[in-house]
């Protein structure tokens, strides 16, 4: 059963990461960093969207998600010190802050409450790869419920994200998308709006995933 959404934080969580701290610019397009690399930082996005992808051997593509203004990237694999399990590029024009040990070592101590913060942050990872790895088993109306379910809205309630890129998330075409978002909307389980929607009913969505698969 998917478990109830946490309480928005505040916008500015992350802010003390930012202090003081140049951010790097990064060109639509533009890759921030490699699947199999070692990770010596992780990244703030102060503005932006990033998508996290995973390759295959033979060269084949599979976003994990999309990542916005307030969002932290590669913080996984910096923390186990193990080589990326993803890629992720900019998919617009973005401005990161880059984290390595000793500047999270002094934010720490300057902030301590942060560190709970992160814990949680890298908890929704987690749970997210989850969603991912047994979500393929899954019918196309279940994946996209839950693909929607995973994701954090905005202070104002709305989830940022296209048609196109929910379809690359969960392995479904656009065409599928807009049959499944328009079969919520109708039900009134969402409403839809320009490049967001926003989930009116959660309660149903959940009981959509508990229904065995036909």
């Amino acid at each position: 059963m998917v478990r109830p959404h946490p309480p928005i934080p505040p916008p500015d969580r992350w802010a003390p990461l930012a202090e003081g701290r140049a951010p790097r610019q990064y060109a639509s397009g533009q890759l921030i960093y490699l699947q199999e690399t070692r990770a010596e930082e992780f990244y703030y996005i102060l503005s932006g969207t990033v998508k996290c992808f995973i390759s295959s051997p033979g060269g084949d593509e599979r976003t994990l998600t999309l990542h916005h203004d307030g969002d932290l990237i590669g913080e996984a694999a910096f923390f186990d010190r193990q080589p990326r399990v993803s890629s992720a590029v900019a998919v617009t024009p973005c401005a990161l802050v880059t984290v390595d040990r000793p500047r999270l070592e002094d934010v720490f101590a300057r902030h301590p409450g942060l560190a709970v913060s992160m814990l949680e942050y890298l908890a929704r990872t987690v749970r997210l790869l989850s969603v991912h790895v047994d979500g393929a088993f899954l019918q196309a109306d279940k994946r996209i419920a839950r693909h929607l379910l995973s994701l954090s809205p905005t202070p104002s309630g709305a989830l940022r994200c296209t048609h196109e890129e929910i379809g690359s998330t969960v392995g479904v075409s656009r065409v599928t998308v807009s049959r499944v978002l328009g079969e919520f909307d109708r039900k009134g389980w969402i409403k839809t709006g320009y490049r967001s929607l926003t989930v009116q009913n959660r309660r149903a969505l959940e009981q959509l995933l508990a229904k065995p698969e036909a």
